[in-house]
């Protein structure tokens, strides 16, 4: 008899050692949300949980949506969402909908939480253009001189080089036109200033 999709991921995640928590935790949902999908009710996946828990589990995506029944364990990528433009200049509010995805080494989707963020503007400029798709890894913290996104005033994303201070952070823009924002410690708590991930890959686009 074949598998449900239920039974896959359950004994998939079972195959890899992992246990509901960790899946949850990565997939940023409850516990309850991970045993409620392996009892069979997954109607109401989102996109992004579907390419998060396929990238986790190393499954292909279509597995989890049923849109592929021929679909098998994914031997060298996995998929993952690219997300609303988000402006490498002046921040505007990120768009959360999916609008494409991007393909990733299973050896880099081990390491952590990953998705596709595109650039509008020209801040990161010329070495990040508009309409170019970043790889962003999911962590709060950075080291100076990394590329990350942040949120700023919690619902602005921008792309923007960070650099540590002791007594804040510049956001700095690679195109000599912007001017370098500072944010003082005080600030970093009140708009808030948040590091969403860091940028690890550019995807140019032509």
């Amino acid at each position: 008899m074949d598998k449900t999709v239920s039974q896959i991921i359950k004994e998939r995640r079972i195959e890899l050692g992992l246990t509901q928590l960790q899946i949850a935790n990565r997939v940023e949902v409850s516990e309850g949300t991970v045993s409620r999908w392996e009892s069979g009710n997954i109607a109401n996946m989102g996109r992004d949980k579907i390419a998060a828990l396929a990238a986790i589990l190393e499954l292909n995506p279509g597995i989890i949506t049923g849109w592929d029944e021929e679909a098998t364990i994914a031997p060298s990528a996995v998929k993952i969402p690219v997300l609303g433009r988000v402006p490498a200049g002046i921040p505007f509010a990120a768009i959360e909908s999916i609008i494409d995805y991007e393909e990733i080494p299973i050896e880099m989707a081990r390491t952590g939480e990953f998705f596709g963020l595109q650039i509008k503007g020209d801040s990161m400029a010329p070495r990040i253009l508009d309409g170019d798709v970043v790889i962003v890894r999911k962590q709060p913290n950075i080291e100076t001189g990394d590329i990350a996104i942040i949120m700023v005033n919690g619902d602005d994303a921008t792309c923007k080089r960070v650099m540590h201070h002791e007594n804040g952070i510049s956001l700095v823009s690679n195109n000599p036109t912007f001017q370098p924002r500072f944010f003082t410690a005080q600030e970093i708590e009140k708009l808030p200033i948040q590091i969403i991930g860091k940028v690890v890959e550019l995807r140019g686009k032509f």
